[in-house]
């Protein structure tokens, strides 16, 4: 009872806690609903077979999303005339997919949406209108496009541009062609669709096929059918997994330190409180279980809000994850009652925690040392302080020294160790850094007239506890938002430079609105063509990126060349699956086909592609493989490139953008990290400062009494809060600084290319702006409030 009664009477310095643990409870909430939601569902091209079949799957990688291997062609006749033969199976019918596109449409990379027209039969959906294609020159298209049956239609193909006439039209996704057709264009067979006859059993048919099919391959009925939903989606799915788990681990950490900061801070603040109880035959004990009661109520009422709050929200982030691109389009969330339940107990269990220093050091207190505690800070550091202050200021720069002189992987633990370590090395000295600091930064201001300028300098310098606890979370969250934001952009910017200095070349042909480059597009630039496809091989028949290049690959990339029935691998490849320069290896293609082919050389692993082949080897295999650019390596300019989905831009554009998508989702997870923190922290500064400003109602009441008018207090004490957030601020940059000029410094050396250090200064003037408002913001209302309440009374 003592604790809710003291919560609610002290409810402003708890508001900071209750609104961490609510807002760390709905991230947790929302990012468990989403991530144990089924995902998409059954593809519709593929959802009117009540059974499937899909070949087996290669080696996995983590976070490498492809395609199983396709089965080899004879094996995948065998295998659809046994399964046509199974009681209650009407037709067993072979899927092929090959890169087709409408100008105009959209199509992301890795997609196929050409298909024969006896996979139709799978589909979900069906002829709207017209007829089925019963010509090569007849195709049947999605009627969205809004094309009807007898227009003639433009086709962009890996071949290039083709012209079909429109057939007829299906209300659903797709380009549907002749078989024969699709035969020319294209790859091998991954999934055969079962076709059940009126009345048959879908689970004994799955039965029976499994028996058929064994171990070369799986049989998928219901729900699990939505494994064969495109692997870009699965992509996606992982990349938001990742931003989600990121998100909901960070949020819980950032709840434990707000809380325990706040408390802390109540707990320093309330030292008499604690001692008259002690002197009144209080235990360490009972004193201990009244700071857990108040994080107690708090956790309970803040975690129900957040509970309740991320159910609500989780719609609405499911659609903001799509249109980032952290979720695949149909994603939808599916609400399981347990979640915020166990988010609830998470959050009760987050605000217990974060007490857990603060109840200990409350139940040191001894009866009479509130009594003798003067008004101003005398010792505000302990032995204990000292020493880990000092140890993690020394590893953080240790770290700092360590990144001009480590590899790219190294590098990354000893940036993020570094402001870690030093993060927590300066916020362990604040106390001791502050007097001297604000001493020396504050001097101009007792030089000048008037009593304000002298009383903001003195107040800093006396209450050092105050000060420290309002720096210390604006010191973090500008070191972590200059760190991280800073370190993405140099890096990006780095890579770019990397790429463009790899390569020989006039100008590039890239994409324009489609998923790659036709041999149309090849064949009139006459340069360097990256004809990009997946190989499978090595142990456990992993997929590898593969491209198939021309000769003047040697010229552009300074690099041996694949020759007839040789192959070029990079360094980790080899070592990988123990190929070794003049050794045979083994790849399967597109089409399930296998080739044996000799090792001619080994690259180095920062090659933009796995294994390197000749391009007609590429082309033979796989027939609807597109070139992610084409470099022009002589002086003329490239002929017109209209109708083709292509432009030529300069190779430094190119390289700038060959990345983008992945760079745009890297610096939307950075910026969505940034904000988390931030947010967290900017909390942590609110609720300090109005814990403190409450708290200093006697001081404002002496400051009127003295003579000084409203006015002159709100501006002395938001003077105050601009100089301790400044100050915050130059200690961020002070943190992140080594970390980040050792980082510029490594890439240089490991490059051996200039690399220029890229602040993201609109992002860490955006932090500091947002803590000096809601720190200005938390000290003049309350403030305010009581000299109104003064000037009543």
């Amino acid at each position: 009872m003592i604790s809710l009664a003291t919560a609610r009477e002290r409810w402003t310095s708890f508001l900071g806690s209750f609104v961490a643990v609510a807002v760390g409870v709905a991230v947790v909430t929302m990012s468990a609903l989403v991530l144990l939601s089924d995902g998409t569902g059954v593809p519709q091209r593929l959802a009117g077979a009540p059974v499937l079949v899909r070949s087996p799957a290669g080696a996995p990688a983590a976070g490498v999303f492809t395609e199983n291997p396709p089965w080899a062609p004879e094996r995948a006749g065998e295998l659809r005339r046994e399964l046509a033969r199974l009681p209650g199976v009407a037709a067993a019918v072979a899927d092929r997919s090959f890169y087709a596109q409408a100008p105009g449409s959209d199509q992301r990379a890795g997609e196929r949406q050409g298909h024969p027209w006896s996979a139709a039969a799978l589909a979900a959906y069906g002829l709207s209108g017209g007829r089925p294609p019963a010509k090569d020159g007849e195709i049947v298209v999605d009627d969205s496009l809004g094309h009807r049956p007898g227009e003639s239609l433009t086709v962009l193909t890996a071949r290039g541009p083709q012209r079909f006439s429109v057939s007829g039209t299906v209300d659903g996704p797709g380009y549907y062609v002749t078989d024969r057709r699709a035969a020319e264009l294209a790859g091998g067979v991954r999934t055969i669709g079962l076709v059940l006859e009126r009345g048959a059993d879908p689970a004994r048919v799955a039965a029976a096929a499994r028996n058929a099919v064994g171990a070369d391959g799986t049989v998928l009925t219901g729900a699990s059918r939505d494994a064969l939903a495109p692997q870009q989606d699965e992509m996606t799915r992982w990349i938001g997994g990742q931003v989600l788990t990121a998100m909901a681990l960070l949020s819980a950490f950032v709840t434990v330190f707000n809380v325990s900061s706040t408390f802390a801070f109540a707990v320093a603040q309330r030292r008499r409180e604690f001692g008259l109880l002690r002197t009144i035959g209080a235990t360490p004990r009972q004193v201990r279980r009244l700071v857990y009661g108040e994080a107690l109520a708090v956790g309970v009422a803040g975690a129900g809000a957040g509970a309740v709050a991320g159910v609500v929200m989780a719609p609405a982030m499911t659609g903001s994850l799509i249109d980032a691109g952290f979720q695949p389009a149909g994603f939808e969330v599916s609400i399981r009652w347990w979640v915020p339940a166990a988010a609830w107990a998470l959050g009760v269990a987050v605000a217990l925690a974060g007490a857990g220093a603060a109840a200990r050091r409350a139940s040191r207190v001894k009866p009479l040392e509130a009594m003798r505690e003067a008004a101003v800070d005398i010792r505000p550091m302990t032995r204990r302080r000292w020493v880990t202050g000092l140890a993690a200021t020394g590893l953080g720069a240790a770290c700092s020294a360590g990144t001009a002189f480590a590899g790219a992987d190294a590098m990354v633990l000893l940036v993020l160790g570094a402001a870690m370590s030093l993060t927590a090395g300066l916020t362990l000295l604040l106390p001791v850094l502050t007097r001297p600091v604000i001493g020396a930064l504050t001097r101009p201001l007792a030089r000048r007239p008037g009593a304000t300028a002298l009383l903001v300098r003195e107040n800093m310098l006396t209450s050092v506890r105050r000060t420290s606890a309002t720096i210390a979370p604006v010191l973090a969250t500008v070191a972590f938002a200059v760190l991280i934001t800073s370190a993405v952009q140099t890096t990006q910017s780095a890579d770019t430079t990397r790429q463009a200095a790899a390569v020989r070349a006039e100008a590039a042909v890239v994409p324009r609105g489609t998923p790659g480059l036709s041999d149309a597009v090849v064949d009139r630039v006459g340069g360097t063509a990256l004809l990009s496809t997946t190989v499978y091989g090595g142990e456990g028949g992993a997929a590898l990126s593969a491209a198939g290049v021309t000769p003047g690959f040697e010229q552009t990339y300074r690099a041996r060349a694949p020759r007839s029935d040789t192959v070029v691998v990079t360094a980790a490849v080899a070592a990988a699956h123990g190929w070794r320069e003049g050794r045979t290896a083994t790849l399967a293609f597109e089409d399930g086909r296998t080739r044996q082919l000799r090792v001619r050389a080994v690259l180095d692993d920062s090659m933009p592609y796995q294994v390197f082949l000749p391009r007609e080897l590429v082309r033979d295999h796989d027939l609807s493989a597109l070139a992610d650019v084409v470099y022009r390596t002589t002086a003329t300019p490239v002929p017109s490139l209209s109708g083709l989905g292509a432009e030529e831009v300069p190779v430094a554009v190119h390289a700038a953008s060959d990345d983008a998508e992945e760079d745009r989702l890297v610096w939307l997870f950075t910026l969505i990290l940034v904000a988390v923190t931030a947010g967290y922290t900017m909390i942590a500064v609110a609720s300090t400062v109005l814990t403190a400003t409450v708290g200093r109602v006697r001081d404002l009441r002496l400051l009127r009494l003295s003579g000084a008018t409203p006015r002159q207090v709100l501006l002395t004490l938001a003077a105050e809060t601009c100089c301790v957030v400044a100050l915050g601020a130059a200690l961020g940059l002070a943190v992140a600084a080594p970390a980040l000029f050792g980082m510029a410094e490594g890439l240089r050396r490991e490059l051996g290319l200039p690399v220029e250090l890229s602040v993201a200064w609109p992002w860490v003037a955006g932090v500091v702006a947002g803590c000096l408002l809601l720190a200005s913001a938390a000290t003049v209302l309350p403030a305010r409030a009581a000299l109104r309440r003064m000037r009543g009374a």
